[in-house]
């Protein structure tokens, strides 16, 4: 099917029984990293033609297996653990690089657009730029249609400033003053408004919108407005919510789109078993197997559970269904993780193979691997490639250059870089330059910068205010961060959860962790918004190296309480507590299992650590 074939090397894995009469996965090079190298022996009871199912459960001795019904999978499969950071981040690795489209997209009524996705990669060391919300996927005729249907009129953002001008009042007042006033409310000007409001993360203002606009305006409602209210729901009430939602909806708007828009929430909430669930949804109502939906579930494997992108390639390849660029940036960025740079290269040629090139993003993607794995002029070759000997021709490539070059140390570069952009800067390369001068240790530069910044454009958002708060916190200069946040307040932007997490990584650093809990627990109860998975755990590891067993629990149960599902690295640092403290634990493979977690080779050695129970030499010589 693929030129993936191509790049065959036997796997064993163990459980997982699959047909070899179009075993790409059974002979991908590709595989064998995320079946920890050992081989997978396929043959299929099943014919091609049925399609896989997907199964979550609870059981840590389940197996994967393959049956007339479809397709079930072990549960709690080994994590990394180092790609946990940015969890309210959002991929800008799909965003169409033509901007101008994205844009007719949006205006054309198709809010939803910006359904999120989590970071391709997530440490929060090395990421590139700020992440951004993401597009639906639009085929090439939802597309054309789109494009054919753009009103000629021009939207403003009058309706938009009116909504956040008007903090203390409800949407609704707003958008029924208006149109008291007489003033134009159509669709493209409540998508344009929207759209602002999503880019600016104020996703309870554009919940009451949407809401508004489908009880003043239901016949104008389409399938797409119910996905973007659905998305929005699941945003800000939750994934029941989302779900009940979905009820309500007529049966002529439920649609692919409408599912395939709570699996994206499912994966941003980290949910596999809610997301498992859907997809099998999805393939119940009949609805094709998209690389869309699958790049979802890629997405959510090479987070939680590795081992299972085996089985969604898998699928593909059963139902013919043609990887996308976004699909090998996933499968490219889950080698690098692995520190894995041949099979990383192998998934590029191979792509380009299937006459897929590389794009900007998925350079960087590359260039970041070979940082962090040492491979340093192959970075820098990959820098100049992204570069084409012309800057003002790649301009866009500016944004990732600058943090890349940053990660080199190389100083000049960066200050070349900089020069260039600073005649005429854009905000996304302003924050990349602050994230380039603090990696290189000069603060004095970035301030610099961020100064640039804020007398170029009159407001800034909690978000640029936060790349600078992250270099104080990296360089632990507790006094200067504090200067900004205040500098933050008396400016009137709006804190949130990227806020919180500097603050809190900042007081952490300075050594202040009792002082960072008390700042995120404030945060948590004054604005009732889900703070970052990153804000806890990095408390949490803290507490952990201290021994402090009570304060690592607490942690632990709030971030339950937030909504994040237990995982691997959670119960690791848990556990780390335990062993500094010299304390047993009890009951931690019950609680393991109940969270459908299987303890990985380095969570096992911490577990017999810990065991009240254990044998030893000397326990049999007292008894």
């Amino acid at each position: 099917m693929w030129a993936l074939r191509r790049a065959s090397n036997p796997l064993k894995f163990r459980g997982l029984s699959v047909g070899t009469s179009r075993g790409f996965c059974a002979k991908s090079e590709i595989v064998s990293s995320y079946v920890e190298g050992k081989v997978v022996n396929v043959k299929s009871p099943q014919p091609v033609s049925q399609s896989p199912r997907f199964h979550h459960s609870t059981n840590v001795g389940s197996k994967f297996y393959l049956e007339k019904r479809g397709f079930a999978s072990q549960a709690g499969a080994e994590n990394s653990g180092s790609d946990d950071d940015l969890e309210d981040g959002f991929s800008e690795l799909e965003t169409p690089a033509n901007a101008n489209e994205s844009t007719v997209n949006a205006l054309a009524g198709n809010e939803d657009q910006l359904i999120s996705e989590p970071e391709l990669s997530d440490d929060d060391n090395d990421d590139i730029g700020e992440p951004s919300q993401n597009a639906l996927e639009l085929s090439d005729n939802e597309t054309d249609s789109v494009v054919k249907s753009l009103p000629r009129k021009r939207p403003t953002t009058e309706l938009f400033n009116a909504i956040v001008s008007a903090p203390d009042v409800s949407v609704q007042s707003v958008l029924d003053k208006w149109v008291a006033e007489g003033k134009d409310l159509d669709r493209l000007e409540i998508s344009n408004a929207m759209i602002n409001l999503r880019k600016r993360r104020m996703f309870g203002r554009a919940l009451q919108l949407s809401e508004w606009f489908e009880a003043n305006k239901p016949q104008e409602f389409v399938e797409r407005d119910y996905a973007s209210r659905l998305d929005l729901i699941a945003k800000v009430r939750g994934l029941h919510k989302a779900e009940v939602y979905i009820d309500k909806i007529p049966k002529s708007f439920k649609g692919e789109v409408i599912y395939r828009t709570l699996l994206a929430n499912c994966v941003v909430d980290h949910n596999v078993k809610k997301a498992e669930e859907v997809f099998n949804k999805m393939r119940d109502l009949e609805f094709p197997i998209t690389p869309f939906a699958c790049n979802q579930l890629l997405l959510l494997y090479k987070r939680l559970d590795k081992k299972k992108i085996a089985d969604v390639l898998l699928l593909m390849e059963k139902e013919n269904v043609k990887p996308s660029l976004f699909t090998y940036k996933i499968l490219i960025d889950t080698k690098g993780q692995s520190n894995d740079m041949t099979g990383m290269d192998q998934i590029v040629e191979t792509m380009k193979a299937e006459g897929i090139e590389p794009d900007i993003r998925t350079q960087a993607i590359m260039a970041r691997h070979y940082v962090s794995g040492g491979l340093k002029e192959k970075a820098e070759a990959i820098l100049k490639e992204m570069e084409g000997g012309n800057l003002e021709e790649h301009r866009w490539a500016c944004r990732f250059m600058l943090p890349l070059y940053g990660a080199l140390g190389k100083a000049d570069e960066v200050s070349r870089v900089w020069k260039f952009c600073e005649k005429s800067p854009r905000l996304d390369e302003c924050m990349a330059a602050i994230e380039a001068w603090g990696r290189l240790k000069k603060i004095d530069e970035a301030e610099a910068v961020f100064e640039l910044m804020s007398k170029t454009w009159k407001k800034l958002s909690s978000r640029h205010y936060s790349t600078l708060l992250k270099v104080y916190a990296n360089h632990k200069m507790l006094s200067k961060g504090k200067d900004l946040i205040k500098r933050m307040g008396d400016s009137g932007c709006r804190i949130g959860p990227l806020t919180w997490d500097a603050l809190v990584k900042l007081y952490v650093e300075a050594g202040e962790v009792e002082k960072a809990d008390s700042i995120l627990n404030k945060a948590v109860q004054q604005n009732k918004i889900k703070p970052m998975y990153s804000s806890f755990l990095i408390i949490m590891e803290r507490y952990a190296t201290k021994g402090d067993i009570h304060n690592a629990e607490k942690m632990f149960h709030r971030m339950r309480q937030a909504g994040y599902q237990a995982r691997i690295r959670q119960f690791q640092t848990l556990i780390q507590a335990y062993i500094i403290a010299k304390a047993p634990c009890y009951g931690m493979r019950e609680r393991l299992k109940a969270d459908g977690i299987f303890p990985n080779k380095s969570l096992a050695a911490q577990l017999a650590q810990v065991d009240a129970f254990r044998r030893t030499a000397v326990s049999d010589l007292l008894d």
